[in-house]
């Protein structure tokens, strides 16, 4: 039996062929527009390619250069706080050392008006030692110090300023408020001084002149201490020092003065200056000076220092000694029994010039005791009464 082969149909071997020209014309012309748009838009996907990645290294340079300008910023702020802060603590500490200049010339003040002697102190006190480690820098070097300071550190030091600030200023205050009271003091004192000499009957002008180079002058304005300050210390300190000066100069013309009394205890007085009846003549004379009641050789005392200008019988004074004391002021003692001192002798006060007797113009045994203003005679109760309201001053602590 024969088998037939079968010739194919070119129709049908066509329509098989077909859907492989399709998929192969397709990838044809798929790769022919992708080669011709490589072809024609490489460059243009190469430029943007190339620009994405440009901007993204700019902004990423930016970003690295925004980081250290903020780290060199830091940096600078750093060094910009410690610089600032350095200047604050030298600035803290010249303060301290003024304040300890101004203790200084305080302390030399409280020195006159306790001893009376006018020398500036040759230290600071020790309160204005003010501790450093509040704000923990040194004076050897504190522009160096807040460089290496911490955050934490630096703000440590800030308060330990402000602290420090504070107590300066408290203690500025003081200082001030003490000068102030020095001035009321001083100028008490020199008024308390005045009224002892006035009530002696004294000129305070005529026993303390001012000093030849002296060309001041002025409205009298009470001191305090803020006016002192806004004066400026050093004027202030200047201005006390005078009135401390001026009455440590009245306090030894007050020492000068014959306030004291001529014989020991409280001496009865017998008879007072001014016009009285003469015990011999029994007719109105002028007594010149106060008869003190006292036993026969109790010790006659110089009543201020001074020296002897005469120690010998003299008429009716019978045994006489005149004391010179400066000033124009002199004193006599009459009717001695006995002199102790010779002329030219210095005498210190509540030295025994002589002892009470009755030789001369008496009537019994007695001190006749004078005060003389340029060889005129003045009633000595007035010095003695002043010399009283020196004592009170004194027992007071005047």
């Amino acid at each position: 039996m024969l088998r037939t082969t079968s010739t194919p149909n070119p129709v049908q071997a066509t329509r098989r062929r077909r859907p492989w020209l399709a998929a192969g014309l397709a990838a044809s012309v798929l790769w022919a527009g992708t080669a011709s748009y490589f072809v024609l838009f490489r460059d243009d996907a190469l430029s943007r390619l190339v620009a994405g990645q440009m901007a993204m290294r700019a902004a990423y340079e930016a970003r690295i250069a925004g980081l250290q300008e903020r780290i060199d910023r830091a940096r600078q702020e750093e060094a910009d706080s410690g610089a600032t802060l350095a200047a604050k603590v030298q600035a803290a500490l010249d303060r301290q050392a003024e304040l300890e200049r101004r203790q200084a010339a305080l302390s030399g003040l409280v020195d006159a008006a306790t001893t009376g002697s006018v020398t500036p102190a040759r230290a600071p006190a020790q309160f204005l030692s003010l501790p450093q480690e509040d704000f923990g820098l040194r004076s050897d070097g504190p522009a160096a110090a807040p460089a290496s300071m911490g955050r934490r550190s630096a703000l440590d030091a800030e308060d330990g300023l402000i602290r420090l600030e504070a107590r300066l200023g408290g203690l500025q205050e003081a200082q001030g408020a003490h000068l102030g009271r020095l001035a009321a003091g001083a100028e008490t004192g020199l008024a308390r001084l005045r009224a002892v000499i006035l009530r002696a009957g004294l000129d305070p002008s005529r026993l303390l002149p001012p000093a030849a180079d002296a060309r001041i002058g002025g409205p009298l304005v009470p001191l305090d201490g803020r006016s002192l300050d806004h004066q400026g210390f050093d004027g202030g300190v200047f201005v006390v020092g005078r009135l401390l000066g001026d009455g440590e100069r009245m306090r030894r013309l007050v020492g000068e003065l014959p306030l004291r009394r001529p014989l020991a205890g409280d001496p009865a007085l017998s008879s007072p200056f001014g016009p009285r009846l003469d015990p011999f003549t029994r007719g109105f004379a002028l007594h010149t000076g106060l008869d003190f009641k006292a036993e026969f050789g109790e010790p006659a005392r110089a009543t201020a220092p001074g020296v002897v200008t005469e120690a010998d019988w003299a008429g009716g004074y019978g045994n006489m000694v005149e004391i010179a004391h400066g000033h124009g002021l002199a004193t006599r003692f009459g009717h001695l029994a006995r002199i102790a001192v010779r002329p030219g002798q210095r005498i210190a006060a509540g030295e025994v010039i002589g002892y009470v007797g009755s030789t001369g113009r008496s009537t019994g045994a007695h001190l006749h005791y004078e005060t003389r203003i340029d060889g005129e005679p003045v009633d000595p109760l007035r010095f003695l009464e002043a010399g009283r309201s020196l004592d009170s001053l004194r027992a007071s602590g005047g």
